[in-house]
């Protein structure tokens, strides 16, 4: 009998052992709405999770197709990260047909400090979100505070690796703080602080780096440059010398056009989303987009 017991004990021993390589290399699968989380995702997750992101960096992050290939994708995911305040919303059509009911769930701007927060919302006012300004991931300082959201979640499904996650999180945030440190010196440097940019994608950038957004070539969010507006927009470039639209890839550049032509501005085109999920992608992109501001890179689509 006890030998019996005793080759159980082995046997269950064995198994163990056999399974649990397994266990522990299993990675987790996050999906993210926007390749920023996805970024950020990938420098807190490193080895153990395995990250991609539904829009790309050129779409417009408020309108994306909900495509099957999509639900495939979050069907096989642990965690998706959702960017919040409204932004998208489109991701709820991927999450529901994925129909994934082990699906974990993290709004990432749930610890954000949300700026331009309507008092109330009317249909003058076109397509502003009533939660806040959503695009909060401009400021690099929030991407630190993301990243300790990312790491608990990802600790509550994985807790064996818990520390290696708190680990990443911190580096990351040490990252950030240089990071922010760098690139607010590259904008000491420019002369004119003012800006005009696209649509409303840039605050947060502007309030993190100390420019001004002087104002919008969309003369409410969602709608696009009138005539009248965008002769407002030349008399505004004149009186405080401002040199430069910052423009999203996805609008048309025919407003650009205009006010290089009648006041002479340059034409920044970036995206508010970082290149790729890969980790280092989304503080790269900072010093990508301020150096082009600052006229110390090459500017895509300059003009």
């Amino acid at each position: 009998m006890k030998t019996i017991q005793k080759n159980i004990i082995t046997l269950a021993a064995l198994l163990v052992a056999l399974v649990a390589p397994a266990i522990a290399s299993a990675k987790i699968r996050v999906a993210a709405s926007l390749t920023d989380l996805a970024s950020i995702a990938s420098s807190v997750g490193g080895d153990q999770v395995e990250v991609f992101a539904i829009a790309r960096s050129t779409s417009d992050p408020h309108r994306v197709e909900v495509l099957p290939s999509y639900m495939v994708q979050v069907a096989r995911a642990n965690l998706y990260l959702k960017s919040g305040l409204g932004l998208d919303q489109w991701a709820d059509g991927i999450i529901d047909g994925s129909r994934n009911s082990k699906l974990a769930m993290l709004d990432c701007s749930r610890d954000i400090k949300p700026l331009e927060k309507p008092v109330q919302v009317n249909a003058s006012m076109g397509d502003v979100h009533p939660f806040g300004n959503p695009h909060y991931w401009l400021d690099p300082r929030n991407g630190a505070i993301v990243a300790h959201e990312i790491e608990e979640a990802l600790s509550r499904l994985d807790p064996a690796h818990a520390a290696a996650y708190a680990s990443r999180a911190d580096a990351f945030a040490r990252q950030v703080a240089e990071a922010y440190e760098r690139d607010q010196k590259i904008v000491a440097g420019m002369p004119v602080k003012a800006i005009f940019t696209y649509h409303s994608s840039w605050v947060y950038l502007a309030d993190a780096f100390g420019l001004t957004v002087a104002a919008t070539a969309e003369p409410v969010p969602g709608i696009p440059p009138t005539a009248r507006h965008l002769g407002q927009l030349v008399e505004i470039a004149k009186q405080r010398k401002v040199p430069l639209l910052l423009q999203e890839p996805y609008f048309s550049e025919d407003a650009g056009k205009f006010l290089t032509r009648e006041a002479g501005l340059r034409i920044v085109k970036a995206s508010p989303s970082c290149e790729s999920a890969a980790a280092g992608s989304y503080l790269a992109h900072f010093d990508a987009i301020l150096k082009q501001i600052a006229g110390v890179a090459p500017v895509n689509g300059a003009r």
